[in-house]
């Protein structure tokens, strides 16, 4: 049987030429890259649920802004469907690795498509124009 599709939200935060990722510690995909974010929990509005899970995962504090797009993780045990915020930092703290995140760093835009991550996650990036496009 299939798993239940479930709601997250996904945090794009950039500050200057730089994004901020996160190294999972929990399945799925334990060990890789994503950008912060989590499950929206019962009651929660997305935008709150972003900024929670942001500062979570990071320690950082921000103001949701404009959707950036939807990406769905689809695996033998999860099915995700993911809205994606852009993020607007409220203060300028760095950041630290929290609840399900290993670690935290701020990356190069053009250095992203090159790390370990999640898997679609370049390619949404690249085709939102986050990231340059990839090659």
């Amino acid at each position: 049987m299939s798993p239940r599709a479930e709601v997250a939200v996904g945090a794009i935060v950039c500050r200057g030429a730089e994004l901020l990722l996160v190294r999972r510690g929990r399945a799925p995909a334990v060990g890789e890259w994503s950008v912060p974010g989590g499950r929206l929990e019962p009651g929660e509005r997305l935008s709150e649920a972003v900024v929670r899970e942001l500062r979570e995962e990071t320690g950082l504090d921000a103001d949701c802004g404009a959707l950036v797009g939807i990406a769905e993780r689809l695996g033998a045990e999860h099915h995700f469907v993911i809205l994606d915020f852009e993020m607007s930092l409220i203060s300028d703290r760095d950041p630290v690795a929290g609840d399900d995140a290993v670690d935290v760093r701020w990356v190069p835009l053009v250095d992203v498509a090159g790390m370990e991550l999640v898997e679609g996650l370049a390619q949404f990036l690249a085709d939102h124009g986050i990231i340059p496009p990839i090659k």
